[in-house]
């Protein structure tokens, strides 16, 4: 995802944020997608933080939330993502290890743009941002 640069200044890079109490899952994912071109990853365990960085950041490129967190469930989190008009449009993929067959249709739904059940492939996740960034316009 090579990001231009402008005046032969050096490109700004977009976030992605990665919200997950678990810091195994979380940081095995980052390690996937750090080598992302024009990517900064940032893992966050609470879903506040993270809307607070959210918020204060330049541009960005992706969220990742798994869906049973501490302090709220995914689903909340993207319910208040998706409240803000500037995250309408932002690629959210949720990844859970809940064993209810339904909860990838709820995770869609309910405002995630990909869904991936535990045990999942950080490779596969990182194409399927990739992909999800290219499509944005990002």
């Amino acid at each position: 995802l090579p990001v231009p640069a402008v005046n032969g200044a050096t490109p700004m890079k977009k976030l992605v944020v990665i919200v997950d109490d678990s810091v195994n899952c979380a940081e095995t994912l980052g390690i996937a997608l750090e080598s992302m071109e024009g990517v900064e990853v940032r893992i966050l365990s609470k879903p506040g933080a993270a809307m607070a960085l959210l918020r204060d950041a330049g541009e960005v490129a992706a969220v990742i939330t798994d869906l049973h967190l501490r302090q709220a469930t995914g689903f909340d989190f993207i319910r208040q993502l998706r409240a803000e008009p500037r995250f309408r449009l932002l690629p959210v993929v949720m990844i859970s290890g809940d064993s209810d067959p339904g909860i990838a249709a709820r995770a869609i739904s309910g405002g995630a743009t990909a869904f991936f059940s535990k045990p999942y492939s950080p490779a596969a996740v990182r194409r399927k941002l990739e992909q999800l960034v290219c499509a944005s316009g990002e």
